[in-house]
């Protein structure tokens, strides 16, 4: 067996449909589009409706702007840090635990609510009224810098 004598397997070519070669063959003239409208002359640009308002057309623009390097933070308020003992480290890893935080990703602490337990509180993030009401309460803060 040499190079030449090889062909391909039965059945794996298909010969290509060629339309609009002559009135003779079933899909000579037309090349089996129809007659006359939109279709049968040329393409048909993407989203269009046939004339009616395009549903991108009907749409707002969208105002603003979306910053890609946003920060992602999840929120805890101080007031459910008193969930934990007095004296105790508290970290994200014990927040998500404990249920204060469902997702992962950076923690930032709020100072809503009010801190009558001394803790050590690593975070992300911390706002300045949280930071002074762990500090009032006796505890700390560490801030992370790891995502």
């Amino acid at each position: 067996m040499k190079l030449h004598h090889l062909r391909p397997a039965e059945g794996s070519k298909k010969r290509k449909i060629r339309v609009g070669r002559g009135e003779a063959g079933r899909r000579g003239k037309t090349a089996g589009r129809g007659t006359k409208g939109l279709k049968a002359r040329s393409k048909v640009r993407l989203g269009f409706e046939g004339g009616q308002t395009p549903l991108l057309k009907q749409m707002p623009k969208l105002k603003g702007f979306k910053n890609p390097n946003r920060e992602e933070f999840t929120v805890i308020n101080v007031e459910r840090l008193g969930a934990f003992d007095a004296g105790t480290t508290v970290t994200p890893d014990d927040m998500r635990e404990a249920g204060l935080a469902k997702k992962r990703g950076k923690i930032k602490v709020l100072g809503q609510g009010d801190l009558d337990v001394a803790l050590t509180v690593k975070a992300h993030a911390f706002s300045s009224g949280a930071a002074d009401k762990i500090k009032a309460a006796g505890g700390t803060i560490e801030v992370l810098d790891d995502k």
